[in-house]
């Protein structure tokens, strides 16, 4: 900030100067406060020629310049407030929207299945229209089952998998890996699997409102593919 002080003399104090009637230099990194303002203001009173002191006109000016200071910090201070006070009522409303979810299924991403005696369900993003396979592995990355889901436009892809391996016998109650591709293509595409909503929080700005799925963990709210 520039103020215009009204003598002609040059004053300096906490590392500001003056020359003539305008600041000339401030602290690298810093800004002008209101403590800066009246310590130079002060200063200047001190060190004036007491044949030519400041007259009425300068001093008004100069009180002038305090107080639009003084006011647009206040401005600025208030406009901090308010948007973070509107920051966290979205957030607070956010959380207690997604709390009406608790209970009900959701489909999100996911690379594993949790299987626990009745189907798990899923999903695959499918990215190359084409025929479409779900591949089911155990802990130790071993092939328990596949699941052809015939050929398949570009979307999401349900599936249910019972709970069996290639040879029909049913598997151990456990987490089951999954993956899917099209087309004979390496390229897996994104799996999704489907939970129940146990919890609703909020992660901070970076992961913001998330759900709390059943068998997966916590899912970020803008992640989930379908409401069921």
């Amino acid at each position: 900030m520039s103020a215009v002080i009204g003598s002609t003399s040059s004053y300096s104090t906490s590392g500001l100067s003056l020359t003539g009637s305008t600041v000339t230099n401030t602290p690298t990194g810093s800004t002008m406060t209101q403590s800066d303002f009246l310590q130079l203001l002060t200063t200047q009173l001190q060190d004036q020629d007491p044949t030519q002191p400041m007259d009425n006109s300068q001093m008004a000016s100069e009180l002038a310049q305090f107080a639009t200071l003084s006011s647009t910090q206040d401005i600025d201070t208030n406009l901090q407030t308010l948007s973070s006070n509107l920051s966290t009522g979205m957030q607070t409303s956010q959380v207690l929207s997604a709390s009406n979810l608790v209970g009900k299924q959701v489909l999100v991403p996911s690379s594993t299945l949790d299987y626990s005696g009745s189907a798990a369900t899923g999903g695959v993003n499918v990215t190359t229209a084409g025929d479409v396979v779900v591949t089911i592995k155990d802990s130790n990355g071993n092939t328990v089952n596949t699941i052809d889901l015939g050929t398949q436009q570009t979307g999401l892809a349900p599936f249910s998998w019972n709970g069996t391996d290639s040879n029909g016998n049913t598997v151990a109650n456990g987490t089951y890996s999954i993956s899917a591709n099209s087309g004979g293509s390496s390229t897996a595409m994104t799996t999704y699997a489907s939970g129940s909503v146990t919890g609703v929080g909020y992660g901070g700005t970076t992961t913001g409102t998330y759900l709390q799925v059943a068998g997966i963990g916590g899912v970020p709210l803008s992640q989930v593919a379908q409401i069921n």
